[in-house]
């Protein structure tokens, strides 16, 4: 029997042994291990809107710490006088007064299950470097993705409302093109965005089209356009001239990223402009879902409200 109870210790005593912590050198490796990233629960339209509207209160009140809490690293807002970081979007508050701010036409669109899209306009009284700016209105765009269980801000771009310009009359030579197979779009946001424009130089407006997606949206200073109507509005507009540089790419997942640009023309009348656009992975295609183009406005900036986010 005591032979019995002796071998019974051992066993419990063997057992408690297996069952200890390893040692330092485990307990180390698993320290250093990187945290696993968590997606946030699906937001509904009123939480994005309340985190779009503290951004502006937050740039309101010129508390920058406030305002990059909900940012992502990687955030970046186009606005009429260019593109900007987080740095620089924080470093224009000392430069803007926001005294009045009224928003209207929410809608937000599901990009994936990481990231939505949220389009509004706004009126605004405000200054920049003490003078008066524009009231408006003017259409904004904010992207949020979700972040180790948390939505931010990832991009923002803001266009000043301006009045149709009457349409220039087509010239013979700006009838669309015989239709050609569309080359393939892949995960390279910025070589999909120059196939849009090889196709638009050409007038082949069916490959225009079959790189957007079906339920495309289209924000120009002259309104908002579904994809029939953004396949309709570029048959009057002559893109062979078009320069396109200053490209920045920001992945927002696997199956969406942003791509920015600048747009220089020369004819028939100079100008500028800022322009942006989503692309999405969907069925296996990369389509475009959102673009945005913003006129570049005064040097000094004064056309528009630095915000914000």
């Amino acid at each position: 029997m005591k032979k019995l109870i002796a071998l019974v210790c051992l066993l419990v005593l063997a057992a408690a042994c297996t069952m200890q912590p390893s040692g330092n050198k485990d307990m180390t490796a698993n320290a250093n291990k990187a945290p696993e990233t968590k997606s946030a629960a699906p937001p509904s339209e009123a939480d994005i809107i309340a985190k779009e509207k503290a951004g502006w209160d937050a740039f309101k009140r010129k508390d920058a710490d406030a305002f990059k809490k909900l940012l992502t690293p990687d955030y970046l807002e186009v606005l009429d006088d260019g593109t900007k970081d987080t740095a620089a979007a924080v470093a224009s508050m000392n430069d803007s007064e926001i005294s009045e701010v009224n928003f209207s036409d929410w809608k937000m669109t599901t990009i994936d299950k990481d990231a939505v899209l949220l389009t509004y306009k706004v009126t605004v009284k405000a200054k920049y470097k003490g003078q008066d700016i524009p009231p408006g209105p003017y259409y904004e765009a904010a992207a949020y993705v979700s972040r180790n269980g948390e939505w931010l801000a990832i991009y923002y771009q803001e266009t000043l409302s301006q009045a149709p310009m009457p349409p220039p009359p087509t010239p013979k030579e700006a009838a669309s093109s015989p239709m050609a197979k569309p080359a393939d779009t892949t995960a390279d946001a910025a070589a999909n965005e120059k196939l849009v424009w090889d196709a638009l130089k050409s007038r082949n407006y069916d490959a225009f089209g079959a790189y957007l997606a079906d339920n495309s949206i289209e924000i120009e200073a002259d309104g908002v356009y579904d994809k029939a109507g953004s396949i309709k509005s570029v048959q009057g507009f002559d893109a062979s001239k078009a320069e396109l540089s200053d490209w920045k790419t920001v992945k927002f997942d696997d199956d969406a990223s942003l791509v920015t640009y600048v747009v220089k023309i020369s004819a028939p009348k100079p100008m500028t402009e800022y322009h942006s656009t989503i692309w999405i992975s969907k069925d296996g295609k990369w389509r475009a879902l959102f673009h945005m183009g913003t006129p570049a406005g005064s040097p000094t900036g004064a056309a528009s409200p630095e915000k914000k986010m």
